[in-house]
């Protein structure tokens, strides 16, 4: 882990939204990130929520887009958002498509070539992330909690799923719950995972459940005029394995609601009290 390097600072809502890059050592390369630090502080561990975006975003839009922050001041929570793909090493076609490669990182770790010697997100996400936040900023290591959009959504649930007893508590937005059975998802689990569908297995979540893994309450929302609904997203599917299994859910489907920021923007003081509720 490298020694934060300080981007930009920004004061907002009486706290401050940072960016910093730093070496990472699960990337092999420079990775970027932001953060959200509420005023007073000082001398206190506080929760802190990690947020992963969706395809082609990186660690500003969160920031730019949620309207997080003054639902973060009021809550005192730490906001985190991590950057989409690794950047700094370049890969033979890792920018010939926006559904794979640069900003497409599915938040796993890639098993095969040339993937696997740098795109690790799912270390980078679940380890490394939280670790140099808790090292340099008031993150209480014992009060994280994860949420993502699309992309991001699937990494949420499956890095939560995947490090029990990590993040305390985790949301959704839009999620890709089953990607062994989208295209995103078959596209990505090909390209970084090889054709074993065992392998797939370990990165979706729908799967993740039905063999037996666990998380507390989740919340997923779900617009039902997003344009990606019933190609590439399949909410019925998780939902499903979560009432075989007695994995409380609560998927609430949004009438008129799009796949975009203004959808996310709408609902995210929910997701914020529902992290509040287990964290405090």
């Amino acid at each position: 882990m490298g020694t934060l390097i300080e981007v930009s600072r920004q004061r907002c809502f009486g706290g401050e939204v940072g960016f910093f890059r730093h070496a990472s050592t699960e990337i092999g390369g420079e990775m970027r990130f932001s953060i959200f630090i509420p005023e007073g502080v000082a001398g206190r561990k506080i929760p802190a929520l990690l947020y992963l975006a969706g395809l082609t975003c990186t660690e500003e839009t969160f920031m730019a887009k949620a309207g997080a922050q003054r639902l973060a001041a009021e809550a005192g929570f730490i906001l985190v958002a991590s950057d989409t793909s690794p950047r700094d090493k370049r890969y033979p076609g890792d920018d010939a498509a926006w559904d794979f490669g640069q900003g497409a990182g599915f938040y796993l770790d890639a098993m095969q070539e040339p993937w696997r010697d740098g795109y690790r997100m799912g270390s980078y996400v679940s380890r490394e992330l939280p670790s140099a936040v808790e090292e340099n900023f008031p993150a209480d290591p014992a009060r994280w909690g994860i949420f993502g959009h699309s992309m991001g959504g699937h990494g949420a649930l499956v890095t939560a799923l995947r490090n029990p007893g990590r993040f305390r508590s985790v949301s959704a937005f839009a999620p890709i719950v089953a990607p062994s059975q989208c295209p995103w998802g078959q596209k990505a689990f090909t390209n970084y995972l090889g054709e074993d569908r065992k392998a797939w297995a370990e990165w979706d979540a729908t799967a993740l459940v039905e063999s037996g893994h666990r998380l507390p309450p989740i919340l997923i929302d779900q617009g039902l005029k997003d344009q990606f609904l019933e190609r590439e997203l399949h909410p019925h599917l998780f939902e499903a394995a979560c009432a075989k299994a007695g994995q409380p859910l609560n998927l609430r489907r949004q009438e008129g609601y799009d796949h975009s920021y203004y959808f996310i923007s709408t609902f995210m003081a929910d997701h914020i009290a529902h992290h509040k509720a287990t964290l405090g």
